[in-house]
């Protein structure tokens, strides 16, 4: 029997928002490098974040932004990125770093999607990995932050390319049978980080920091590729088992087709979080999914296009879709250097007006 599903994940705000700048962002305004020592040398690591803080404090501390910007905290990923790689590397695929960007994965072209479930936590890459927690532990005390764990069907590209739509197809359940030995992996890493940061998916997406209990965030960017039947078939049950031992358990849906799949969410036993693309149908996925917080993601693309007031009302459009602002929250990933910061403040402006008249209204 299918336990109750019970309320979804609430806020400890209403309609939390966040933003996120693309690496060329920070590469123009901070004279941020991405590179190598970026992500592991652990004094580089502790004082990017607190420039990151104290660059976001001088832009848009009006808005609550770079409150730790006085603040050495000891932080094992990058939270203010979009970036995951780790897993991928450890699995075998090369990274390739830029200073303003994130890091490439480079498809590993594997023969197959057979993995030996342990070789990944022998890797090079997770030593580094662990070398950096280390010493950062050494200094601090304690760590902080998570990684980007990716997602289940994004990694499994990433070590087969293409063919692996062909191996979908060819053969489903020995697909299904790798899927979950993968699942394996990203879940003992996810896992792993959270019993020593106290979370494991601020990486994917900041807004979960927002709500209370670490969010189990799975990113699902590249299930735009994928039919509503492959997704029920072969990665529903993983998403099904992972809601049912993480709570609160959310998906990560870049894409802009997050309704195509609204039937199929509402049937999880329990779907707490939902970064709803830009693009998703916010009113068709709040029908079937009433419990569920709904992250609305803004394009980043559009936002440096819209006049500030074009942007205020399409904030107010898609919150009013939601229909609940306590389970409703706003964010803009990756915003590159084009984005005037006026189109930012009309993003925080818009959200603060719709805090106000929700309040007004007894909301």
């Amino acid at each position: 029997m299918t336990p109750p599903r019970p309320p979804g994940a609430r806020p400890e705000t209403m309609l939390p928002v966040e933003i996120v700048f693309h690496p060329s962002w920070w590469h123009a305004h901070a004279g941020i490098a991405f590179d190598e020592d970026f992500f592991y040398h652990p004094a580089r690591r502790v004082e990017s974040e607190r420039r990151m803080e104290a660059v976001l404090f001088e832009r848009f501390g009006r808005w609550g932004l770079g409150a730790d910007r006085d603040r050495d905290l000891p932080l094992v990923g990058a939270v203010h990125n979009a970036s995951g790689f780790l897993v991928s590397e450890m699995l075998g695929c090369e990274v390739h770093y830029r200073p303003d960007a994130a890091p490439d994965v480079i498809p590993a072209g594997r023969p197959s999607l057979a993995i030996d479930p342990e070789a990944p936590f022998r890797s090079g890459a997770y030593r580094r990995f662990e070398r950096l927690r280390d010493a950062l532990k050494a200094r601090h005390g304690r760590v902080l932050g998570d990684v980007n764990w990716g997602g289940v069907l994004n990694v499994a590209l990433d070590l087969r390319g293409q063919d692996l739509l062909l191996d979908l197809r060819d053969d489903p359940g020995k697909a299904r049978s790798q899927l979950s030995a993968l699942a394996g992996v990203l879940e003992r890493f996810a896992v792993g980080v959270q019993a020593e940061t106290g979370t494991s998916s601020v990486s994917v997406n900041r807004t979960v920091r927002h709500l209370r209990g670490p969010v189990f965030l799975h990113s699902e960017c590249s299930h735009t590729m994928i039919s509503v039947e492959d997704y029920e078939r072969l990665l529903m049950p993983i998403d099904a088992a992972w809601s049912l031992r993480h709570r609160p358990f959310g998906i990560h849906h870049c894409g802009r087709d997050p309704h195509r799949f609204a039937a199929s969410y509402a049937k999880l036993p329990c779907l707490d979080f939902l970064d709803v693309g830009w693009g998703g149908d916010v009113a068709v996925l709040r029908r079937h999914l009433p419990e569920t917080f709904l992250n609305i993601r803004i394009d980043p693309v559009g936002l440096a296009r819209q006049s500030p007031d074009q942007v205020r009302a399409t904030v107010e459009r898609l919150v009013l879709q939601s229909g609940d602002p306590w389970r409703t929250g706003v964010c803009c990933i990756n915003m590159d250097a084009s984005v005037p910061d006026d189109r930012i403040a009309a993003l925080f402006e818009a959200v603060e007006d719709l805090r106000r008249r929700y309040a007004a209204a007894g909301r």
